[in-house]
């Protein structure tokens, strides 16, 4: 049995993944930023966690204990074409979806190598491979993300801790409900059109619930495999494998002919 912390687990992937690890007889801290939103959450431990605040993240993880453990999944979502998209927005999810990941890193990191093991789970999306039309502010935090994650599995592994990245698809979750989605003003209304019945055509008329992802989520931590990236459904393997066997242009070419996008 691990001792594992999981941020944002108020609703969609945390909440699922806090579960799933429970189940398997895990002893789960489950952390989220209004601590009555996760009270009815059967964990070891509840604990409230802003990760964009320094003494927050200090005060949970001291309040956590060791951990075997780290789940970084707190983030949210913006959409809207990167001209329109305030900047103050764009800075406000690389706090969270970013920043706030370092701080729990430095926060935990130092005890994991210490003891000589652990695991970090950080969740990222296939938007943090694949950059699509709307998406171009969300998709950099994720690209951030998945930068920071490599650099840390070459530094840390050192020390015994192993690091995944988890890249969900298209779930269905709270999350989309949750993301700042701006109104497309012209001259991308038409582009937002057409992007939208695309992402219909990805993910599907209704995309899986969260528990695919927890699954996996479980499973890279119980997993001794040495291997950093984990995508999670099949239009994430569809597309990353299309994307890797591509090059730039063949690979717009394939999804500009697959999801009919004529912009």
């Amino acid at each position: 049995m691990s001792r594992i912390l999981i941020t944002g687990c108020s609703t969609g992937f945390g909440r699922a993944a806090a579960i799933e690890l429970t189940k398997r007889g895990h002893d789960v801290v489950a952390t989220a930023r209004r601590s009555a939103s996760i009270e009815d959450l059967d964990v070891a431990s509840r604990l409230e966690l802003d990760v964009d605040d320094d003494v927050s993240v200090a005060a949970a993880v001291r309040a956590a204990g060791d951990l075997d453990a780290l789940v970084n999944n707190a983030g949210f979502g913006i959409s809207g074409p990167v001209e329109q998209v305030p900047v103050e927005h764009a800075r406000a999810i690389m706090e969270t979806n970013y920043f706030g990941v370092i701080r729990m890193l430095q926060a935990v990191v130092p005890g994991m190598r210490g003891r000589g093991a652990g695991v970090i789970v950080n969740v990222s999306s296939i938007g943090g491979r694949i950059a699509a039309p709307l998406a171009g502010i969300y998709a950099a935090s994720k690209f951030a993300l998945e930068g920071l994650t490599e650099a840390l599995h070459y530094e840390v592994g050192h020390f015994g801790i192993r690091v995944r990245l988890v890249e969900p698809g298209i779930f269905t979750t709270d999350f989309q409900a949750k993301e700042y989605a701006f109104p497309v003003a012209a001259p991308y209304d038409e582009l937002a059109r057409q992007w939208e019945k695309a992402r219909v055509a990805l993910g599907g008329s209704a995309p899986p619930g969260p528990e695919p992802v927890a699954t996996v989520i479980a499973d890279a931590i119980e997993s001794q495999e040495h291997r950093l990236r984990w995508p999670v459904g099949a239009d994430a393997e569809a597309v990353l494998a299309v994307r890797a066997a591509s090059t730039d242009e063949e690979f717009e070419a394939a999804m500009r002919g697959t999801l009919g996008l004529e912009w």
